[in-house]
């Protein structure tokens, strides 16, 4: 249950408060698609290092300071960005079809899991880095709690004596956009190296203590 409320309570796409009128949330979620659309236009045209502020209010025929608004700055665009893919992963662990979602042993889930990571991340890698420029605030994002807490579910189902929070946390450093970015890029690694050396990574993981 505790799962099912995180993973609810910490969807990236919510807009506005329940005291807000329903009308100006709509207004409000409709201008924050057109903004989102202009960006992705941007980026599948120009790349990631084009989204700027001013290029997508231009992008969406809008000031500014609308842009700002909706977003604060450039990072909390590029992480709305971002938000949609975060969103459908979420959807994925919770009800998709196993491994990753319900249904399979924890080392399988686990193993999928760092796979669907890795394969997102490398799609979207150009725009995964643009928006790390304050590691501390990428870690603490909502979309990317959910991720350590479902590592951390795993973990506890695999060997409850050990801390799983802290697996958590040193396995999706094995995910982290920067890291694949260094590997596949600068070391020419291919992704399906980084995949099996997950898989190896979860293995060993979960091996009993002798």
């Amino acid at each position: 249950m505790l799962y099912a409320e995180f993973m609810s309570s910490s969807l990236p796409l919510q807009i506005g408060t329940p005291a807000e009128d329903p009308c100006l949330r709509a207004d409000a979620a409709r201008n924050r698609a057109r903004l989102l659309e202009a960006a992705a236009r941007l980026v599948a045209e120009r790349g990631a290092a084009a989204v700027t502020m001013e290029a997508v209010a231009a992008e969406a025929c809008v000031g500014k300071g609308t842009v700002f608004r909706r977003f604060g700055d450039r990072v909390g665009l590029l992480t709305a960005l971002l938000d949609h893919t975060a969103t459908r992963l979420q959807a994925d662990l919770m009800s998709g079809p196993p491994p990753l979602g319900p249904g399979a042993p924890p080392v399988e889930r686990l193993r999928a899991f760092g796979l669907e990571v890795l394969r997102r991340s490398a799609e979207q890698l150009e725009l995964f880095l643009a928006a790390q420029d304050e590691p501390t605030r990428r870690v603490g994002h909502p979309s990317q709690r959910v991720l350590t807490l479902h590592a951390t579910i795993l973990l506890r189902e695999i060997d409850p004596g050990a801390d799983h929070e802290l697996q958590a946390h040193a396995l999706l450093g094995y995910l982290d956009p920067a890291v694949i970015h260094f590997l596949t890029k600068e070391r020419g690694m291919p992704l399906e190296r980084l995949e099996a050396g997950w898989l190896d990574l979860v293995d060993r993981i979960s091996r009993p203590v002798a």
